[in-house]
């Protein structure tokens, strides 16, 4: 059994691979620094497993699980990041994710979603399950950022941290024009004026950090 472990730090990476050694001692383990990487990886060897960081230098961890899942709609993915659960988990598990686990999550918690996907299983945390299930009481309207694709929520949540437009544009490898159009999208869809009215909502919502 062979799990491809992506991480831009190889520190991140040398702990992921330790605590699933120990409760996988009979798979093996290859690693990835970004996603370019991991489609060259996927397509060299058979992947039971990809454990995917969202945050990786070049394309966005998203980006990376779409070409993932189109290609290889079967393997499994358990997506790893720093952000609370309300930011990205809904979004990656209707990508086709079958976790996201928090990395401030213990060691565990790992483990045990790794074995219940590996034996063809998904995995929610508690805290995710609550929160669903809490949103049942809610009312049915969807919230202003539901509304806005994987991309245009990504953009999103950067202008409303105050990131520049040219350099969302860099980390997103696309014209400053390209964003300036996003972010007229964003602004219409969610029918706001300014990425101070942006931020506030953002900061009510815990939409970012």
């Amino acid at each position: 059994m062979h799990i491809l472990i992506a991480d831009d730090h190889a520190v991140v990476r040398r702990g992921l691979k330790d605590i699933l050694a120990d409760a996988l001692p009979d798979a093996d383990f290859s690693e990835a620094c970004n996603g370019d990487e991991v489609l060259s990886r996927l397509s060299k060897a058979a992947i039971a497993l990809l454990l995917l960081d969202i945050n990786m230098p070049g394309r966005s961890g998203m980006d990376v699980l779409r070409d993932v899942k189109a290609t290889y709609p079967r393997l499994p993915v358990i997506i790893l990041s720093v952000h609370p659960e309300e930011q990205y988990a809904v979004r990656c598990l209707r990508a086709g994710a079958s976790a996201y686990i928090n990395k401030e999550s213990a060691p565990e918690e790992l483990a045990a979603a790794t074995k219940k996907i590996l034996s063809g299983g998904r995995y929610i945390s508690t805290t995710l399950a609550e929160k669903l299930i809490a949103n049942l009481d809610e009312p049915t309207d969807k919230l202003p950022h539901e509304s806005l694709s994987d991309r245009e929520h990504e953009v999103m949540r950067l202008i409303a941290a105050g990131v520049p437009l040219t350099e969302i544009g860099e980390n997103l490898h696309v014209s400053v024009k390209t964003i300036s159009s996003y972010r007229a999208r964003i602004m219409e869809k969610m029918q706001m004026k300014s990425n101070a009215e942006l931020t506030r909502y953002a900061m009510t919502h815990n939409l970012i950090d």
